[in-house]
């Protein structure tokens, strides 16, 4: 049996852009990327804080350093510039996997640059 479990998290960041015109998707900087082990394709979920909105998209790379979080498509009628989210990755583990696994979480500033990494929080510690 295979369980649903977020992989990563990035908490608090702020929508840089909400571009209407584009096909769809949520454009993450590539640092970000890289902290979370989030891959460019790979489907997310996207809580908007400001307005309570949930969001489900498919990640592609923006420029290293530059703090991009840009709504694509659709949602950008949801999500402004300003806002504040929670990007959260999700990923498939089965039951020898969850006794060793630990999400990573990544915090950042108002500038979306990364403040810190934790991948401390308790593994899964019960018979699934």
């Amino acid at each position: 049996m295979q369980y649903r479990m977020l992989a990563a998290k990035i908490h608090r960041a702020r929508v840089t852009e909400a571009n209407l015109n584009y096909v769809g998707s949520i454009t993450i900087d590539q640092e970000l990327l890289d902290a979370t082990g989030l891959l460019p394709y790979e489907m997310v979920q996207i809580t908007n804080l400001s307005n309570g909105e949930l969001w489900q998209t498919y990640i592609i790379p923006g420029p290293p350093h530059g703090g991009d979080i840009c709504l694509n498509g659709p949602p950008a009628r949801l999500f402004h510039p300003g806002d504040l989210v929670i990007i959260l990755g999700f990923r498939l583990y089965d039951a020898s996997e969850l006794l060793s696994h630990q999400p990573t979480v990544v915090f950042v500033d108002e500038n979306n640059h990364i403040t810190e990494v934790v991948r401390e929080e308790t593994p899964f510690r019960t018979n699934p």
